[in-house]
């Protein structure tokens, strides 16, 4: 009989309630100030550190080693005897790997570390879809078999006000060539298949940004049929919440909701960042 736990990184930002729904263990990301060291999600909230980004950009880290092993150990002692582990893209942080090489410790484990290749919301919803599958009683391997399956449905794309803390975070990867300050030039970026980040296409304007985001929408709905959509906000509510009336009564939304994009990526990102994500339903 198959015992199935499921874990992911802080990046995937679930809320403490959706973690605890869906009985998901979270190995959480550090964030690092000059005076302290917090645990995303658990001890800092997306709000806090965004309200302080102005007076200081904290540092990010790996979840901390011990606290992965503490997981590892905990779940075996209550019997688990399967770990499915879903981590941010492989491009942004080692969190995947270094789970992948604890494990090798837990022979009793059967383990599968699946690389995401994307971040926040469509990683969340990734971990969500995989919790319902445990709950609907899919095999270990018919879960490992779905997930890059499911992978390709995903598609996410978002809007920053400014390139400076993807800069400063050294992620700027292939948006480089987006250089618009000036010019009020704002970058539509997604994850690439890759996992990596890179320019959709380019705007001048915050409005012309959510109408470009909401025309995105609209064509990917057309293009897939019926999503799981979710609009996500980077210290950007007011925006978030005109996004998501542009595109809530879109035919094929299955379903809508917000996520916070949490700390580990808003300091990447900065405040001002807005989104949608979509994942195909079939």
């Amino acid at each position: 009989m198959q015992k199935i736990a499921l874990v992911t990184d802080s990046g995937s930002d679930l809320t403490l309630e959706e973690l605890k729904e869906n009985n998901i263990e979270l190995v959480p990301f550090r964030i690092i100030y000059p005076e302290k060291e917090y645990n995303d999600v658990l001890e800092i909230s997306p709000d806090d550190v965004y309200n302080r980004l102005k007076e200081h950009i904290p540092t990010t880290s790996l979840p901390s080693i011990d606290y992965m092993e503490g997981v590892l150990n905990r779940l075996e002692k209550e019997g688990y005897t399967h770990v499915i582990m879903i981590s941010i893209s492989s491009h942004f942080s080692g969190t995947g790997n270094s789970f992948r090489l604890l494990l090798e410790d837990h022979p009793n484990l059967t383990s599968f570390v699946f690389d995401s290749k994307t971040l926040s919301a469509p990683q969340g919803t990734l971990v969500l879809m995989t919790a319902k599958m445990i709950r609907d009683g899919l095999s270990f391997e018919e879960i490992c078999e779905k997930l890059p399956v499911l992978r390709t449905q995903s598609h996410g794309y978002f809007t920053i006000d400014t390139l400076e803390y993807l800069k400063k975070g050294g992620r700027i990867g292939s948006v480089a060539g987006t250089i618009g300050s000036v010019l009020n030039i704002k970058p539509i970026i997604w994850v690439s298949d890759e996992g990596v980040y890179e320019t959709y296409a380019k705007v001048r304007g915050q409005k012309q940004a959510l109408s470009r985001l909401q025309k995105i929408a609209k064509q990917e709905l057309d293009k897939y049929g019926d999503c799981d959509v979710t609009v996500l906000s980077g210290g950007a509510d007011d925006l978030a919440q005109k996004l998501y009336e542009m595109i809530k009564d879109f035919e094929h939304i299955k379903s809508i909701r917000f996520s916070k994009i949490g700390p580990a990526l808003g300091v990447n990102t900065g405040p001002g960042t807005v989104g949608v994500s979509l994942q195909e339903v079939h």
